[in-house]
């Protein structure tokens, strides 16, 4: 049985266009956090991180910050480096799972969640550790899910085996 390329599938508005089919850009689900987080702050404080030694906060929420940059930037090189697109909204051209890809099939979305937890701890900003779980909640659904759908159209059984071998998120 021969591999089913994404042009090939029609439906009744024709072929499926060569993207994901995302909900949301996903840049907005973490900076739209992190402006809900501030706001909340500022009308409902919390207070629980800011009980924390700032010295230790700062430094630890720093760490985390860089952390976090670094998965990031790692991830979008990798995809650089093979010459696909970053942006979900045009086609990926290659499945990228070298590199912090074999750590984990989304490092930019790992990346942004570990400098969010920075954040927090840097800004005391208890809200955006509260906020963070059903963001990343949205951010599974309306984004990871349906870009792994449609690399598992585009690349067949070569994306099942690597889905198979790398964790969604963290690390083994």
């Amino acid at each position: 049985m021969s591999e089913v390329l994404p042009s090939q599938i029609s439906g009744a508005a024709g072929p499926a266009p060569d993207r994901p089919d995302v909900m949301i850009f996903p840049p907005v689900i973490p900076l739209a956090t992190l402006a809900i987080a501030f706001a909340l702050q500022w009308l409902a404080p919390l207070g629980l991180i800011a009980a924390i030694n700032q010295g230790w906060r700062f430094g630890l929420g720093a760490a985390i910050v860089i952390v976090g940059l670094l998965t990031t930037s790692a991830g979008r090189r990798a995809l650089q480096r093979h010459g696909t697109n970053v942006n979900p909204s045009q086609p990926t051209t290659a499945l990228v799972t070298d590199g912090v890809f074999q750590q984990t099939r989304n490092p930019l979305y790992v990346g942004v969640l570990a400098a969010l937890c920075g954040i927090a701890l840097i800004f005391a900003l208890d809200w955006l550790l509260v906020l963070i779980v059903p963001s990343w909640v949205f951010l599974h659904f309306a984004v990871v899910r349906p870009e792994e759908r449609y690399l598992e159209r585009k690349f067949g059984e070569a994306y099942r085996r690597y889905k198979a071998g790398v964790p969604r998120y963290l690390p083994r």
